[in-house]
This record gives structure tokens, C-alpha cells and sequence, in this order.
């Protein structure tokens, strides 16, 4: 079973940039797909990219051309770089693995990944 830690979440400026980590324990990493959700207050969790085994990769439209996610599997590890941040992306961001559909890249809901991080908090002011 995989287990997710996050790192790499602040306090940064609106049009600054910040890069998540989600480092993995455990054998399935290679075979799960990845995928980065963030939760607001007050606000659902939403999806924000997906990573599939082979490396390619989804991303929600209000974060389209902004952020970038990636693998490294040698390193267990999954990044979301973030450019670009606006205010309206401070929330608390999630990692999260799908370990029954890792070549599968529609996945958006939360109910299709089965193993969670704690969540690092990314704050943007304006």
C-alpha cells in the first residue's frame, strides 16, 4: 500500500510560483496513477491534475497552462509545479494515489484514488 507525505507548501506572493512534492512509500508506486487535489474552506475538493503510469498527464481547467505535474519513479515521487498562482488558488493541497486504475487519465473524482496525504497548505496574497 502506498503512503503520501507532502512538502513544499507556503505563503507566496500572486504571479509567484511554489512546487509541491508528494513523496511515497511502499510497491505500488509505479504501478498507481498520481493525482493532486486542493480544498479550499468552505469549498469541495477539486481536482487539479493527474498523472498516469506512462507520464501523461490531466489537469483542471482552472489550473490549464499554470501548473504542471510530474513523476520521478526511481524517487517515489510526484510534483505539482505551480506558476503563475493567483489568490484563488490558496487551499490546502492534497496528494493522492489510484492504485486500481494507474493507466486510466479521466479520473477527477475524489472517490477514484484510495490512499491520501496529510495536505500542505499554499497560501497567495494579492
Amino acid at each position: 500500500q502506498v503512503q503520501l507525505v507532502e512538502s513544499g507548501g507556503g505563503l507566496v506572493q500572486a504571479g509567484g510560483s511554489l512546487r509541491l512534492s508528494c513523496a511515497a512509500s511502499g510497491r505500488t508506486f509505479g504501478s498507481s496513477a498520481m493525482g493532486w487535489f486542493r480544498q479550499a474552506p468552505g469549498k469541495e475538493r477539486e481536482f487539479v491534475a493527474r498523472v498516469r503510469t506512462d507520464r501523461v498527464t490531466y489537469y483542471g481547467d482552472s489550473v490549464k497552462g499554470r501548473f504542471t505535474i510530474s513523476r520521478d519513479n526511481g524517487k517515489n515521487t510526484v510534483y505539482l509545479q505551480m506558476n503563475s498562482l493567483k489568490p484563488e488558488d490558496t487551499a490546502v493541497y492534497y496528494c493522492a494515489a489510484d492504485q486500481r486504475y494507474g493507466g486510466y487519465l479521466y479520473k477527477t473524482d475524489a472517490g477514484d484514488y484510495d490512499r491520501w496525504g496529510q495536505g500542505t497548505q499554499v497560501t497567495v496574497s494579492s
